[in-house]
């Protein structure tokens, strides 16, 4: 069951923060019908975490509905990038050089394609992501060197820490390097995002209840 009262809840506080930002209804591991009922009730951005399910999904949706727009917001192994490239149209997870220069293969696929680099910004073994020293370098090889069109930053803060540390810490990395897109906000710490104006908040359990 989608709960689109509290998608539109989330929606005019996001917007009064940032009025172009938009939320990005995390489908994985929910149904189809689950999904259609959200797109019966306006919603059109949808993030998933594998291609395959994600291909199962939305390719049908996709080829019928040309205004759906498919966020990839998991890690991807880079035999994957091409297929993930005929798919998504925004991918939140740019968390290494390998992936990187996998997409940079496909120049002809990038247009109108969207990336935000995943920074760890908690320095956490169990994550992915680019450590906050390292970003600056990073970024001047994917837009110097591969020609990778970046859009913002994106960061998921460690469970049991303050997330305004991390936000805090991902918006001035973002403000260094003159990419101002921010990628931030889950069910569990949305509220504490939205004074940071994100691009994107990724939302699942809050909107289509818990995973399967």
């Amino acid at each position: 069951m989608f709960n689109i009262q509290k998608f539109n809840e989330i929606r005019e506080k996001l917007e009064k923060y940032n009025n172009s930002g938009k939320i990005v209804a995390i489908s994985k591991n929910h149904p189809l019908e689950s999904v259609l009922e959200a797109i019966d009730k306006g919603v059109y951005i949808f993030g998933e975490n594998r291609v395959q399910e994600a291909k199962t999904k939305f390719a049908k949706i996709k080829k019928d509905n040309p205004k759906i727009e498919l966020h990839l917001t998991g890690p991807l192994q880079s035999n994957k990038a091409r297929d993930a490239l005929l798919l998504f149209d925004v991918f939140h997870t740019i968390d290494r050089e390998k992936i990187a220069k996998e997409f940079s293969k496909y120049q002809q696929l990038l247009v109108n394609k969207k990336f935000f680099v995943q920074i760890n910004t908690g320095r956490e073994k169990t994550k992915s992501g680019i450590f906050p020293e390292d970003v600056k370098d990073f970024l001047f090889f994917l837009k110097n060197e591969i020609s990778l069109p970046i859009e913002g930053l994106m960061c998921i803060p460690p469970i049991d820490d303050d997330p305004n540390y991390h936000f805090n810490l991902l918006q001035n990395l973002a403000r260094e390097n003159n990419n101002h897109k921010l990628s931030i906000g889950m069910s569990s710490d949305y509220e504490a995002a939205l004074p940071f104006k994100p691009t994107y908040i990724r939302l699942g359990t809050i909107l289509f209840g818990k995973r399967n």
